[in-house]
Parts: structure tokens; sequence; C-alpha cells
């Protein structure tokens, strides 16, 4: 098998099987509904031990940019092959989240809100305040390539020996530090899917960003009420199949961009 094969390969799976629990999880009327953080940060860790195991020989099983990247900035990487390698695991994220869809397409689409939707896609903050996210996600991210580097064999080479570890390391992230922000911590495995989620003829998904409050502070407002993304939700309101919920300030207007 190729280099570039057992990248996508991997990388599929990691996906594959990751972004499943997720969506066995939080969709209606599966068989996994509702069964919890415990069973997706479990599953993650195993669709992880997968990717490796079978990319790993071949590869080295890095199936994220972030391990890629820190390898080659380590000096253990050769740089040359940084670009094939980022592009073999986007490729197989985006594989993997196609598949995902198609084994539970009905279900996405019958999904309670375009929130819901998106999650089987890629992560979300469970508070929106993007200068935390961002931290979060780089802290974890850290803590990620700091074990890689410690696990990393002389060879850079993550086969099976390397996989449980590693499994372990993705498993005790996700527990540890994966509530705010739902810990992506590979840009490949978000990114992917998620460009995937924008192509696919998902139905109801939509975002809607704040872009004018009248009671702003800037405006001499209260700043009380501010809406800052919101998500639509298939809650049928006026013969409309989709609608949000907001917070309107009295005698004021807001304005939404789509996104």
């Amino acid at each position: 098998m190729s280099i570039l094969v057992a990248e996508i390969l991997g990388t599929m799976l990691l996906i594959l099987l990751g972004n499943g629990v997720v969506a066995n999880v939080v969709l209606k009327d599966t068989k996994g509904n509702n069964s919890g953080w415990i069973v997706i940060t479990t599953a993650w860790a195993l669709a992880v031990f997968v990717g490796v195991v079978v990319a790993g020989p071949y590869s080295g099983a890095h199936l994220n940019p972030a391990v890629t990247f820190a390898l080659a900035a380590a000096g253990k990487f050769d740089w040359s092959m940084v670009p094939m390698y980022i592009l073999a695991q986007m490729l197989g994220a985006m594989l993997g989240a196609f598949i995902v869809w198609m084994i539970y397409k009905d279900h996405i689409n019958e999904a309670g809100s375009a929130a819901d939707q998106l999650a089987i896609f890629s992560t979300g903050p469970s508070i929106r305040r993007l200068p935390q996210n961002f931290i979060t996600e780089t802290l974890a991210t850290l803590v990620f390539i700091l074990g890689i580097l410690f696990i990393q064999p002389a060879d850079n080479n993550l086969g099976a020996l390397s996989a449980l570890p590693v499994a372990l390391l993705v498993g005790g992230i996700g527990f540890g530090l994966g509530g705010p922000t739902g810990w992506a911590i590979n840009p490949a495995r978000d990114l992917g899917p998620r460009i995937m989620h924008s192509i696919l003829p998902v139905k109801g998904k939509s975002d809607w960003k704040e872009i004018f409050n009248s009671d702003a502070s800037k405006y001499n407002g209260t700043g009380n009420f501010t809406n800052t993304t919101l998500t639509s939700d298939r809650k049928t309101w006026n013969n409309r199949e989709n609608s949000v919920v907001l917070e309107l300030p009295p005698l004021g207007m807001v304005a939404f961009k789509y996104e």
C-alpha cells in the first residue's frame, strides 16, 4: 500500500467510526440515541486505534495535519512530504464524512435541529466565545502533540504497538478537555467533514450571524440583548419548516446574515 493511500484510508476509518458514533448518539431514532459523552469519547479513541493500526505500517499513521507539521518541525519528518500527507488526510476525512452521511442520511434529514446535523460533521463549542474556544483547542492539541512526540518510536512509525497509547491519549484528552469545544485536535478531522457538510444535500442546514443590533453598547444601548450566531431548528413556525429563537431588544432592531 502506498503512503498516500494509507493516510487516506487511515483517516477515512478514523472519521467513519468517530463521526459515525456521534451520529449514532446525537440523531433521534438510532439504536444509540442519547447514550452519552462516555460512548462518544470511548468510540473516538477506538477509531484512532483502528486508523493507526491500518495506516501505521505504511505511512506512520499521522492522520492529522498537526501531527505531520509537529514531526516535521521536530526534525523527525521530511518537510517535502508534508503537503502530500495533509492532502491525503483531508481527502480521507472528506471520504469518511461522506460515508457517514450515506449511512445516516435519513436520520440526518430528520434531525431536530441544524446544530445536531452539523455535530455529525464537525465539532462546536458548548459556549461560543471564540477567544476562549481557540485557547481550549490549542491547549488540547498541544497536549496531544506532546504525547505523540513521546510515544513516537525511533523509526517514526506509529504501528500496532503504538496504537493503544495513542488511543488512550485521545480518550484522556476527550474526557478531560473535550467538554468546552468537542476536542477536534485535528484540522483534517474538523475541516474535511465540515466541507462535506457544506457540499452535501443536508436538509435544513443554516447558521445566522448577527451583523447589527440597535441595543449594542456601541450604539448607546444596554448591550443586554446579544445573538452572536443562531442555528435554525426544525420546528415549524408560520407554515415554515425551520425557525430560530432570538433575543429582541424592546423597540429595537437586529439584522442577521445567512452563513
